[in-house]
């Protein structure tokens, strides 16, 4: 979002974006949108259920919407024309989209189907979303992309291999796109949720460990505001997994994860 180019940047100017978020029709996604729009950005929702891209438009006028099916390369190329054909000041990518499905890699029938169906949708709908926005993100004075990986990226949750792996990958591929663009008006952000009270896992909107869904979204929009500098979104509760290793507790961490919560991410 403008402004954040390093650490004398100044504050970032967290409105007056124009913020493309495919995979937005519920959980982080809507919320973040939500509290985007309100701070005066132009915001639209991607998702591939249109009859909740109605609803998301009828319940809030300020969003703008787009049908897209980020498993999909030509639902990919065919929205971002859409998008960039009604937002050519478009400055915001934000590639929220993602799945998360507890997979059991001792009876292998029972995974691969599930470890593929991540893998597109968590790892290649990302890069498919950045290759057909990067080109025009490059020409605008001011853009960002944010990538959204995970707690689980740094310290592993037994039953979802695949969807540790590619949060894993999200990061990697974060920092070394931030590396190839550091000489282009293009910053990356990269988000980095601990467990949030939403759907994305059986039980999750319920779970004790799992953080209050508003309470993040709120303390991200506080992180962006005062934290120019910073090229990984972390609100404090993801902070036990991403430092783990970091604080030479590793195993420990690991074990209280895999012991505590079975959806914790």
């Amino acid at each position: 979002m403008n402004g954040v180019t390093g650490p004398d940047s100044g504050d970032m100017n967290i409105s007056g974006n124009t913020i493309f978020i495919p995979g937005a029709t519920s959980g982080i996604g809507l919320a973040l949108a939500q509290q985007l729009a309100a701070r005066g950005n132009t915001v639209i929702v991607g998702g591939r259920r249109q009859e909740l891209l109605t609803t998301i438009a009828a319940e809030n006028p300020a969003l703008d919407t787009v049908r897209i099916d980020t498993t999909d390369a030509d639902s990919i190329r065919s929205a971002a024309a859409t998008v960039l054909a009604k937002h050519p000041d478009l400055d915001v990518l934000v590639t929220m989209a993602g799945i998360m499905r507890v997979e059991d890699w001792t009876a292998p029938a029972g995974f691969l189907d599930t470890a593929e169906a991540t893998v597109t949708t968590n790892l290649l709908g990302p890069i498919r979303l950045i290759a057909a926005f990067i080109e025009h993100l490059q020409t605008r004075p001011d853009a960002t992309i944010m990538t959204v990986s995970s707690g689980l990226a740094f310290t592993p949750l037994r039953v979802t291999p695949t969807y540790n792996a590619t949060k894993a990958a999200i990061h990697m591929l974060s920092e070394s796109l931030r590396l190839q663009l550091a000489d282009t008006t293009v910053q990356v952000l990269e988000l980095e949720p601990p467990s949030v009270r939403t759907a994305l896992m059986p039980g999750q909107e319920t779970s004790d460990f799992a953080m209050p869904l508003d309470d993040f979204v709120t303390e991200v929009m506080q992180l962006i505001e005062t934290q120019p500098e910073a090229t990984e979104i972390q609100v404090e509760n993801v902070k036990f997994l991403r430092y783990a290793e970091a604080r030479g507790e590793y195993d420990q961490v690991v074990s209280t994860l895999n012991r505590r919560d079975p959806h914790g991410h």
